[in-house]
């Protein structure tokens, strides 16, 4: 029998709009509801957060929660090429049901915001990768 939902959980997307597989993760009764539990309202707050970010840690703590709390990875490495800019750095989320394209999309999108702000946030980036030498 499914368990009855205590917290919000996001809106359904448009019909063909979405590849989230939302109605899968919420039939499945060992499914990981984490990530539905970003709304629209929540998902402006983490983006905030995010866009808010000084230091490199802070950014890991914040990947930290995003994991622990709902389940969703975030991604950031140097690309295989050059980093000559912040747009050499790959940022994505690792797909998973209940995960909203549009989430996938403007996590990403704060996160480089916050990068082309903070460059010192880059350089920490590229030094955890040993790209710097250190």
């Amino acid at each position: 029998m499914l368990q009855p939902i205590t917290f919000l959980i996001r809106k359904e997307c448009p019909p063909g709009a979405c590849t989230c597989d939302r109605d899968s993760v919420l039939s499945d009764p060992h499914g990981d509801l984490r990530a539905l539990q970003l709304t629209s309202d929540e998902e402006k707050k983490l983006i905030a957060r995010i866009e808010g970010i000084s230091t490199y840690e802070e950014l890991r703590r914040i990947e930290e929660r995003m994991l622990a709390q709902l389940g969703i990875v975030l991604q950031i490495a140097p690309s295989i090429h050059e980093v000559r800019t912040v747009r050499g750095v790959n940022i994505q989320l690792v797909d998973r049901p209940g995960l909203c394209r549009k989430i996938r999309q403007s996590i990403p999108a704060a996160v480089r915001r916050c990068l082309e702000k903070n460059p010192g946030i880059v350089y920490a980036i590229l030094n955890a990768h040993d790209l710097l030498g250190d």
